[in-house]
């Protein structure tokens, strides 16, 4: 009988340890500072096209959308054994207030990098004063 060192081996590491079954790897990297007038976010985002990529911002939360289409081309000179590269389309969300509005947000996208500017808003000053309805007698 052979024995296999375990160490070199692990059939359910293999399987299970791929990215297939990480919901982590396809979620889009992100990285948020916080400076004195706002926020800086970096969206990891290679392979992506700009036109591919929305933003907007509903009741207080940043959406930021991304889609990938696949390629169709034929290769007549193979198959694929194994493709990592994810197509499709991911999603994220934020919570930035209410007070913050798509006109207050900047954003650029570079060698695959979404960066947003988010400012700090005082939600007290922005948002409308209540007026109340007066009770008679």
């Amino acid at each position: 009988m052979m024995m296999i060192p375990r160490s070199n081996f692990d059939l359910f590491d293999d399987i299970f340890g791929d990215s297939f079954f990480k919901k982590e790897d396809k979620m889009m990297k992100t990285d948020i500072r916080e400076t004195n007038d706002g926020y800086l976010i970096d969206v990891d985002l290679p392979g992506y096209n700009k036109e591919n990529i929305r933003i907007d911002v509903t009741d207080g939360y940043l959406t930021i959308n991304a889609k990938m289409n696949q390629e169709t081309t034929e290769d007549k000179n193979g198959k694929y054994v194994r493709r990592e590269r994810f197509f499709g389309e991911c999603s994220r969300s934020f919570y930035v207030g209410e007070a913050v509005e798509s006109e207050d947000i900047k954003a650029a996208f570079k060698n695959g990098i979404l960066s947003l500017e988010i400012p700090k808003i005082d939600e007290s000053k922005k948002l409308p004063e209540k007026k109340y309805i007066e009770i008679s007698d």
